[in-house]
Formats: C-alpha cells, structure tokens, sequence
C-alpha cells in the first residue's frame, strides 16, 4: 500500500477518535475487549501511518468511532 494513503487513513482515523472524545488507550481497550490483539501504541502507530489495519480491525473501529467506511478511507 502507498505510505502516503496509509498515513492519510491513519490522520482519518485519528480525527474520528479526537472526534468521539476517546483516547488512544480507550480505543484500544474497546478493540481488545472485541477480541482485537492490539495495543495503545499500535493504534498510534496506525495513527501515523506506520502499521497496516487489518480487516477486522477496520470494521470494529467503524463502530467504535461511530463512524462510516467513507469517513475512513477518504484520501482526497
């Protein structure tokens, strides 16, 4: 994948979580109780671009951040 869209997905996802008042500790609590293996600073390393999401990751943050795939992947 393209280091620049990967960072533009994780600026994306970084906006929604400061948008829905949650820190990167919570999200990853919110995950881990999901079933997700993941830690805080995993999800800041997602934040900035420098860790891949996995797909089930991606669909349980969509409803973490209360949030649509759009608003996730809009690289524009």
């Amino acid at each position: 994948m393209n280091i620049e869209v990967e960072k533009k997905i994780g600026k994306n996802i970084r906006a929604l979580r400061e948008r829905a008042c949650l820190t990167q500790e919570q999200v990853a609590a919110k995950l881990q109780v999901s079933g997700c293996d993941i830690t805080r600073s995993a999800v800041a390393k997602i934040e900035v671009g420098q860790r891949h999401l996995y797909p089930d990751e991606i669909i349980l943050l969509k409803e973490i951040l209360d949030t649509t795939y759009d608003e996730i992947f809009c690289v524009s």
